[in-house]
């Protein structure tokens, strides 16, 4: 493609060089450039990719796209090499990518979904009636990029970069996809991986302290406004009555077509009658014109909100009531509240909470409709935020009946060490517990003390099918660890 048409739509470009030229790609990492590329460099939280420029040139880049301030006279660009400088490489590289790869989100209907919470289930949701409907879904979020009912690709994040994610885009287009549900962070909008994307309808769940760090948002004005730019992007809007900060959206774009959901507030699609058991919940709401019984095989009350916006996206494309009702039934999302079925009939979840925030979550949640005990497993990773790990043993020890300290993704460290910093928390309390270093050990102890009134939760991991320890990433799938600990413990009885 020409590289006048590539650079549409940026303003204030300064150029150096032939700029009459066809480039055959685009790439950010210097190690993937090839001959006839454009290099975007990009300056990152611990990388530059200026520093890599010299490197992309000698792989076969003809064109490099700078940041303003970079220290370009250090840069050993030879002249047949052509030079942009634009304000800011990553909004440049956003909008190179729509460009390049054909604006392919114009072609297809995108839900962009935000929110602290809740974002993964509520796609998978939504994903779950549209397929029910017939339609060819794409879904792209944290867990993996799925296409036409086929994981494609796990993830590393919850939205990729522009340069990806356009280029998943075009992939969906080509392979027919009607539809693609996403999951936007507030990274993504704050670092411009969103931006050309071409909205139709935009979903917000809720908002709670989280990712407030130097990498991250310096504040929780800076976290909520990152997530507003969603709203900017299109005028079609779903939020949370329920929600503090979502329920202000609706005054803050009066332009725009804005639906609100939930159960305590005034809302366009309201909730009643609630039941809430270990194994669904189910409600009331008003479908069109007539009241409909839901019910949805992931319990707690947090499954009634992402249901309700599920729903509003479903009105949306005129969807049947009986899609609908059949999807929510039988939809399950991988390590979100996951039920495993299992020939004793023990309660038993798979939930990636491993933040302090939503291990109390789903232990208050398992707790308020538990008719048994909370039985808690979990753990907390290596090389990351060890204070937090103290919190979450006191918050397990306080909320659970019963924990049980394990092992999560050690790493690097010392598997002894990090359990034994969980357990200063829960020593705080007065919460029965103990340690079981060997996480297929903990889960079996687990389930030989459980009953049936009882719920085991699975806490950490989730949708994670391997154990990383020292760099190696060891096959560790909770489902399969249950089932195999089960067939062997029914075997010998």
């Amino acid at each position: 493609m020409e590289l006048k048409k590539i650079l549409l739509g940026i303003e204030g470009i300064k150029a150096k060089g032939n700029v009459n030229i066809d480039i055959v790609g685009i790439e950010k990492n210097s190690k993937e450039v090839k001959n006839g590329f454009l290099f975007v460099a990009i300056k990152g939280f611990s990388t530059d990719g200026h520093q890599f420029v010299e490197n992309a040139i000698e792989n076969g880049a003809i064109c490099v796209m700078l940041e303003e301030g970079c220290d370009f006279k250090s840069l050993n660009i030879p002249d047949n090499v052509t030079v942009l400088m634009v304000k800011d490489t990553r909004a440049a590289l956003a909008i190179c990518s729509a460009n390049f790869y054909g604006n392919p989100s114009s072609q297809l209907k995108l839900i962009g979904v935000t929110g602290t919470k809740g974002k993964t289930t509520t796609t998978f949701m939504i994903k779950e009636i549209l397929e029910k409907a017939g339609k060819k879904v794409g879904l792209i979020g944290t867990i993996a990029t799925y296409m036409n009912g086929k994981k494609v690709k796990e993830s590393d994040r919850t939205t990729p970069e522009s340069l990806e994610l356009q280029q998943t885009f075009r992939q969906m287009v080509d392979a027919g996809v009607e539809v693609v549900v996403m999951e936007v962070s507030s990274q993504s909008l704050k670092l411009h991986r969103v931006d050309k994307c071409e909205f139709d309808i935009v979903l917000f769940t809720n908002f709670s302290e989280d990712h407030i760090s130097e990498k991250e948002h310096p504040d929780m004005k800076d976290y909520f406004n990152s997530k507003l730019k969603l709203f900017e992007m299109c005028k079609t809007g779903i939020v949370n009555a329920d929600d503090l900060y979502a329920a202000k959206i609706p005054k803050i774009f009066p332009e725009s077509n804005i639906v609100t959901y939930g159960i305590d507030n005034f809302a366009n699609v309201l909730a009643k009658d609630i039941t809430i058991t270990n194994s669904y919940v189910d409600f009331r709401v008003k479908i069109i014109d007539k009241n409909e019984r839901i019910k949805t095989g992931i319990p707690g009350r947090f499954s009634v909100y992402n249901s309700l916006a599920a729903i509003c996206v479903a009105q949306k494309f005129g969807i049947s009531v009986e899609n609908i009702l059949q999807a929510l039934e039988e939809v399950r999302v991988p390590g979100r509240s996951e039920l495993v079925d299992n020939k004793m009939e023990l309660t038993i979840m798979i939930d990636y909470a491993h933040s302090p925030e939503s291990l109390q979550n789903i232990l208050q949640a398992a707790k308020s409709y538990t008719r048994g005990r909370v039985i808690c497993v979990f753990g907390c990773g290596g090389d990351r935020d060890s204070g937090k790990r103290p919190i979450m043993g006191e918050i397990s020890g306080k909320i659970a009946d019963y924990t049980i300290i394990t092992s999560d993704n050690p790493r690097t460290e010392e598997p002894q060490k990090i359990v034994e910093q969980i357990e200063q928390g829960v020593k705080k309390t007065k919460g029965k517990y103990e340690v079981v270093v060997d996480r297929t050990e903990a889960i079996e102890h687990a389930i030989k003390m459980a009953n049936k009134r009882d719920i085991i939760i699975l806490a950490g991991k989730g949708h994670e099918p391997y154990q990383e320890i020292n760099g190696t990433k060891y096959p560790f799938d909770e489902r399969i660890i249950v089932k195999d600990i089960i067939d062997k413990n029914t075997n010998k009885k």
